[in-house]
């Protein structure tokens, strides 16, 4: 599965042929088809990818450190467990600290030329909003991280960016809903805030963000 172009500088992949492996297996695992604490095995996924063992190796850990794959001494990689209730507030209650104050520093800091690629990332989220099945929802989840990933980079906190990489947000949250119309209820949150951004308006940034991160918490809490 191919990463979208607008996503590629912003996901910082290493090459061509580790994205394409990191991105099958991300969607395999986003899309339930290797579900939480199911193993995955090294040798079954290099002869299904037509790839060696070194990409697969390489693009399992680059999601053991976003926190969607666990690796155990002995016995190999599987993916992480799904998010219990309490688990999923307690996220929120870390992202409505930061992410916030994120947008608000970007419509302060962020560049003209990062505001054309988070609007890119929208539109891509925007036409795979329209397409049905796992694989397109998948890629949207893929889509949402990069989008919000960029936000944390631009605030230009290198301790906000860490405290937000550590929780792996995205990654376990789409997850918990594999539902084409949760796609498309966020993209009219997403557009306010970028508008708000390129605005130059803080505190309407702020508040943009604020409410995208608690109507989130209301769709993934009812799941």
């Amino acid at each position: 599965m191919a990463i979208p172009n607008a996503v590629a500088g912003l996901l910082r992949r290493p090459a061509r042929l580790g994205d394409e492996v990191y991105s099958a297996i991300f969607a395999r695992i986003m899309s339930g088809e290797i579900g939480p604490g199911g193993r995955i095995g090294v040798d079954a996924l290099a002869r299904q990818l037509g790839v060696s063992q070194t990409p697969i190796r390489e693009a399992l850990g680059r999601l053991e450190a976003e926190g969607l794959v666990v690796k155990t001494h002995l016995v190999g990689y599987s993916v992480a467990p799904q998010l219990s209730a309490r688990q999923l507030a307690e996220l929120y209650e870390m992202r409505l600290l930061i992410e916030p104050f994120a947008a608000r520093k970007c419509a302060e800091v962020m560049p003209e030329a990062v505001i054309a690629q988070i609007e890119a990332l929208c539109a891509d989220m925007a036409g795979l909003a329209n397409a049905e099945g796992l694989d397109a929802y998948a890629q949207f989840g893929q889509l949402d991280m990069a989008f919000h990933d960029q936000i944390a980079v631009s605030a230009d906190n290198a301790l906000l960016l860490q405290a937000l990489a550590g929780l792996h947000a995205h990654v376990h949250l789409f997850r918990l809903v594999r539902e084409p119309r949760v796609t498309r209820t966020v993209l009219d949150e997403h557009e306010a805030l970028v508008a708000a951004i390129k605005a130059r308006d803080p505190a309407a940034a702020e508040q943009a963000m604020r409410r995208h991160i608690e109507r989130s918490h209301a769709r993934f809490a009812a799941a």
